[in-house]
């Protein structure tokens, strides 16, 4: 199989970190890919010009997170990343959602920001994605005081969910650390100091 990867990335980081938890990433060729480049090929394997997109062994490409995350899991060497039904599969599929969520706010405030010319930029439009976010981690912190996101020591079981929510959590110390998400949310910090030292969080951190 074939990844098509942007080291920042929070979608591609999600993918990477369920490939090595589902025992798979060693089956996976990492290509480097800057989808912003004049000359870049992104649209031979993804229509779309998009990261993450993995390419299987019979040339069919899977082109967004939960499509890629989903197969990864069915072809986990454990089971669990996305439980089969009842409960939990709805619960693990609506912590997904959530943290692609807090990425796809998180993406558009730096794509707002940093690609954008300054002329052009829309203020309105950065406060609604911060607010989006700031429900979502809301959210997420009454998840956490409840024990709904579970205990995130080294040894427990994981799932797409969780990957989701800590990846986007991971992105958002990275792009706007000056925003101290954790100040008043000490639930979902302390959960995810303890899952950010999972073997699969701390080797794929982004550069930098």
């Amino acid at each position: 199989m074939k990844l098509r990867y942007s080291p920042t990335s929070p979608y591609v980081r999600k993918v990477v970190v369920t490939a090595i938890e589902a025992g798979l990433d060693d089956r996976i060729e990492r290509v480097a890919t800057d989808v912003w480049a004049p000359d870049t090929d992104i649209a031979e394997d993804n229509p779309l010009g998009k990261v993450p997109a993995l390419v299987l062994d019979d040339g069919l490409a899977l082109c967004d997170s939960p499509l890629i995350c989903e197969y990864l899991s069915a072809h986990a060497t454990a089971p669990g990343l996305i439980p089969a039904e009842g409960a939990d599969h709805w619960q693990v599929l609506a912590f997904e959602a959530l943290g692609d969520g807090i990425m796809d706010a998180a993406v558009a405030r730096v794509i707002e920001s940093l690609k954008r010319p300054a002329e052009f930029r829309w203020d309105g439009w950065l406060t609604r994605q911060a607010d989006k976010i700031g429900r979502a981690l809301d959210s997420l912190e009454r998840s956490a005081i409840a024990g709904k996101l579970g205990v995130p020591h080294l040894g427990a079981m994981t799932d797409v969910g969780r990957i989701a929510v800590a990846c986007a959590l991971g992105y958002l110390d990275f792009r706007f650390a000056k925003d101290d998400w954790r100040q008043s949310r000490p639930a979902l910090a302390a959960w995810y100091e303890g899952y950010a030292a999972r073997p699969a969080m701390q080797a794929t951190e982004p550069p930098g």
